[in-house]
């Protein structure tokens, strides 16, 4: 039996497409994000009353062969009443589609316009992006009753060529939308939407393992665990993220083994590095590591993060794409798997790492339900991690996550995944003790320091807790709303 798939979440995406919708003028809205995150899904599913022209570009199709599917859609559309012959080029399948919207009633909402896939069809000397650009100063920029949207996955193509570009597309995107992966509340909607009735903790280990991408999601199964999810996606040899690696990268960029290479570095690393660390792991030239850097970062797989104490030399990268660092973590030296692997791994020891890296990152994607929990969502904040190489007078240090607060105050947050309620011992206190003091000392802050706990399972109160921490975030309250 076939699964029906229920659009959920998207609040703000939705809210924004409306206003567009009953807006008064000509809309232009460029939708980005990462591949598999639902990007085509939301415009179809939400729109599909109000799309008039649907068409997607193909992955190395050849200008003629976009063309021959673009007309095929015209035809469609337009029931065969218009332009019999193919287009020879894109200035003459836009005139074909202005012709076509124009012969359309008014009606109280816009007519949809949406071109998927937009990065595919600019391919060397097919004149594509003169042709739209033509398209929309000269036709669609003047019918007050249609939206046009461009969608992609290669983000960073999206920003170049429309959002900031310099030419006769310059400052024509009236609206874009960036979609992000789910956070944990939109995906405890979707599993439930599919059925799919689990605990908290087993949602948060398949988002360690899948991230919140709803095309790997949707490959949960009601009345199954994670644990079961988990082997069935990822390790059986038709599991659907048994193969996705290298599929996800090549669909994106044109030089993936240049993506790839800087992942994988990220990956042996999974607290971050430096550029210059990538660099010197990777052999890639200033140029490409520069381009391939902005590119990962624009498409959500790794993420940038400034240090505390502000020198451009140690600001770090992360890999924060979860289902990347999963599979290069367990399901790529384990392509032999099967059934119960996933039960074997999770009793290792480099589970704990890894958890603890995943953990981390989830925490670092809900900060906004962190401060909300902390009662600051009206503060202005900027999120960090800090490492200390140490020096003759301090020993080195690391903390988990610093949220530096305007009102003169720095949460120092510690995060704990564990499968059960965590217990804080005499040497742990001791090292939360020592790590603010190192922190105070060579940070020479004068600001409020609070030990903060993150935790799966809200940690045991006994006296090395009340002694030493001052606030506790756990697992439940990352599953809030923004």
């Amino acid at each position: 039996m076939t699964q029906t798939i229920s659009l959920v979440g998207r609040e703000n995406e939705i809210e924004k497409i409306d206003r567009m919708l009953l807006s008064g003028q000509a809309e232009f809205l460029a939708v980005y994000g990462r591949r598999r995150v639902g990007k085509t899904f939301l415009i179809r599913q939400y729109l599909k009353n109000n799309l008039v022209f649907d068409f997607t570009g193909t992955k190395d199709g050849t200008k003629e062969e976009q063309l021959y599917n673009f007309h095929e859609e015209y035809l469609r559309r337009a029931k065969g009443r218009k332009e019999k012959n193919i287009p020879a080029s894109w200035q003459e399948a836009f005139n074909y589609l202005a012709v076509y919207i124009k012969s359309l009633p008014v009606k109280k909402q816009k007519h949809v316009v949406f071109i998927d896939e937009m990065p595919w069809l600019d391919i060397p000397k097919a004149g594509f992006i003169a042709a739209l650009e033509f398209f929309w100063n000269q036709h669609a920029s003047n019918m007050n009753n249609v939206l046009l949207i461009a969608c992609g996955s290669a983000s960073s193509w999206i920003k170049k060529k429309l959002i900031s570009a310099r030419g006769g597309l310059y400052n024509r995107v009236t609206q874009r939308i960036q979609l992000m992966p789910f956070n944990l509340y939109e995906t405890e909607l979707f599993l439930n939407s599919l059925g799919a009735k689990l605990p908290r903790y087993q949602i948060l280990e398949l988002y360690m393992a899948m991230g919140g991408i709803p095309f790997y999601l949707k490959e949960v199964t009601k009345g199954k665990s994670a644990a079961q999810i988990i082997d069935s996606t990822c390790f059986a040899k038709q599991g659907l993220l048994h193969t996705e690696y290298a599929q996800l990268y090549h669909s994106l960029f044109k030089n993936a083994d240049q993506h790839i290479a800087v992942i994988e570095a990220l990956a042996s690393k999974p607290q971050g590095m430096t550029r210059s660390s990538i660099a010197l792991k990777t052999k890639l030239s200033e140029g490409t590591l520069s381009r391939t850097l902005e590119e990962l970062v624009e498409c959500d797989f790794v993420s940038f993060y400034q240090p505390f104490v502000n020198k451009k030399k140690t600001a770090i990268y992360k890999l924060t794409d979860l289902y990347s660092l999963f599979y290069l973590k367990f399901i790529k030296p384990n392509k032999k798997g099967g059934r119960g692997t996933w039960d074997q791994l999770s009793k290792l020891s480099n589970f704990t790492a890894w958890s603890g890296y995943a953990f981390e990152n989830i925490c670092m994607q809900h900060i906004s339900q962190i401060k909300k929990t902390l009662g600051i969502s009206g503060v202005y904040t900027t999120t960090s991690s800090w490492q200390f190489a140490g020096n003759d007078a301090l020993p080195g240090a690391q903390i988990d996550m610093i949220i530096d607060r305007a009102d003169q105050t720095i949460n120092l947050c510690e995060a704990k995944f564990t499968k059960e309620t965590f217990a804080i011992t005499k040497s742990y206190a001791a090292q939360l003790k020592m790590k603010k003091s190192i922190f105070r000392q060579a940070t020479l802050t004068k600001k409020a320091t609070f030990t903060t706990l993150l935790t799966t399972f809200p940690a045991m109160q006994n006296q090395y807790y009340l002694g030493d921490v001052d606030n506790e975030i756990s697992m439940e309250k990352l599953f809030k709303p923004e």
